[in-house]
């Protein structure tokens, strides 16, 4: 694909084949996405890649605490919650995906298996789970180097082929997933990526989330056209 195709072609995917990813493909994609720019090239970020039973335990245990009413244990703060445009925004993509998925607003049932579907990693054969330096924790560049190597390894995934979606409830019960991921005390679990072939049947995928205009988010400043 041309960089054009595959930045405004990439959406989120959230419904998978069963097939399994080769650990070649994702190591080719990973060196793509680790010449992401980092403040003073730190380089703070590490991938823990995971499938098989391993990802199954981490689904499992996730939902289950999740279930059970266990507080999420999230390592990266997570802030106060949307208000105002940003809620408005989070509210009109929940609206898209509910509505591709004949989601009644009423039906309880439904809305919590899709709730549960990111506690499973949306049942993708392949988890990357992004973590960062501890002894970077507090610093405010670290997390916008994140940012920026989850944004190449989803954009050099999708011109693979491959799908994926960033989401933090597969990581919500941070001790499941620091267990059998084996993640190494000198990291913290910041986000996680669902990673595959994409089901091009399942409706939430044909799902494209709107953007704001270049004259909505960008200000020029001493341009004279």
């Amino acid at each position: 694909m041309q960089f054009d195709e595959v930045i405004m072609g990439r959406r989120s995917i959230r419904g998978y084949k069963a097939e399994p990813v080769e650990q070649s493909l994702i190591e080719e994609i990973l060196t793509l996405a680790i010449r992401a720019p980092s403040s003073m090239n730190t380089q703070p970020w590490n991938f823990y890649v995971i499938t098989g039973e391993p990802l199954e335990k981490i689904r499992n245990g996730n939902t289950e605490r999740m279930l059970a009413g266990v507080p999420q244990s999230r390592e990266f703060r997570t802030g106060e919650a949307f208000a105002g445009t940003h809620r408005d925004r989070q509210i009109g993509v929940a609206k898209q995906l509910f509505s591709a998925m004949n989601i009644e607003r009423h039906d309880k049932e439904a809305r919590q298996d899709w709730v549960m579907r990111g506690f499973r990693q949306f049942d993708a054969p392949v988890c990357v789970i992004i973590t960062y330096d501890r002894e970077l924790n507090g610093s405010d560049d670290t997390p916008f180097d994140c940012g920026a190597v989850a944004t190449a390894l989803v954009n050099a995934a999708w011109s693979r082929g491959l799908g994926t979606v960033i989401n933090s409830q597969g990581i919500m019960q941070s001790p499941v997933v620091r267990e059998h991921a084996g993640i190494a005390d000198d990291q913290v679990i910041m986000k996680s990526i669902a990673l595959g072939w994409p089901d091009e049947s399942f409706p939430a995928n044909a799902v494209v989330s709107t953007r704001k205009s270049v004259e909505e988010a960008a200000t020029f400043v001493g341009f004279t056209d």
